[in-house]
């Protein structure tokens, strides 16, 4: 039984729609996508997240319990919700690349890709030959439903969004370059890392870290390409779709989780505790 391919669970697709208009924006610009992270490493997790009504999740492998198994699960899980599943890999590594293609992840996030040259490479690495390095396993590949979607070697492409994240002072003084790479569809921006890159550990409001990243969503802009960003506070989150943000991770799982029970904890047995005594948020 022939399957057919999906294109519009790519981020690619997702974001050139014109539908989803925010009237809170004036109605005359497409809605930025807000997002949620799945680090718990949990399907049932993951299933709970992706019927939220957010519009994308990311499943992530890089600070996280997962593997392979784990990954494939929560794919399995959300599949049949309205949400964008997005997997980020633990590193720009050809191979890891090859696999979660193949067990059918259809957008990627790239960790601290610096310069053009390591975007070229996570480029070459989800394409086939000629035009890539992807190793050829549709035979045995979820990504191709064991080879029953025709034509999946040559319309892979129709299938996949490589979004490569820029959470280094190095990666944005590259942002151009990176963002002129054929086939890098989206970047994200990482203010956590990036804030520690530019001298400035766990202060991801710093001004300067704060001017990166509008810096780098403006480089986005000009060049016609969406840019993301990870932004756990309100106001921050805000303030980014206002500078040309198109997709936002507004929360965690575990986050959501940890920062929830505590406050119930706070207000049943210690009502006095001051806000400020509590941990801060990513």
């Amino acid at each position: 039984m022939p399957f057919r391919l999906e294109p519009e669970r790519t981020f690619r697709h997702a974001l050139a729609q014109p539908e989803g208009q925010d009237k809170a924006q004036g109605g005359g610009e497409a809605r930025a996508k807000i997002g949620l992270w799945v680090c718990s490493g949990s399907a049932l997790v993951a299933e709970i997240m992706a019927g939220s009504g957010a519009d994308w999740i990311l499943i992530d492998t890089e600070h996280s319990p997962n593997s392979l198994e784990s990954v494939l699960a929560q794919l399995q899980a959300v599949h049949g919700y309205p949400v964008l599943p997005m997997v980020r890999l633990p590193w720009n590594d050809v191979v890891l690349i090859k696999q979660y293609l193949d067990l059918g992840a259809q957008n990627l996030l790239i960790p601290m890709v610096n310069d053009a040259e390591q975007a070229r490479a996570a480029v070459a690495a989800v394409r086939y030959p000629p035009h890539g390095v992807r190793g050829v396993g549709s035979a045995l590949a979820r990504a191709a439903r064991w080879n029953r979607i025709p034509d999946y070697l040559a319309r892979a492409d129709e299938t996949i969004s490589l979004a490569v994240q820029i959470e280094t002072a190095e990666a944005v003084g590259n942002v151009d370059e990176i963002l002129a790479v054929d086939g890098v569809d989206a970047i994200f921006i990482g203010p956590s890392d990036l804030a520690a890159s530019m001298g400035y550990l766990g202060q991801q409001e710093h001004p300067e870290v704060v001017s990166a990243v509008e810096r780098c969503l403006a480089a986005a802009q000009t060049a016609g390409k969406p840019a993301g960003v990870n932004a756990f506070v309100e106001a921050t989150a805000r303030r980014y779709i206002e500078a040309g943000a198109r997709f936002v991770l507004v929360g965690a799982d575990v986050a959501i989780l940890a920062r929830s029970s505590e406050e119930l904890a706070v207000r049943f047995s210690d009502p006095g505790t001051d806000d400020a005594e509590r941990p801060a948020g990513y």
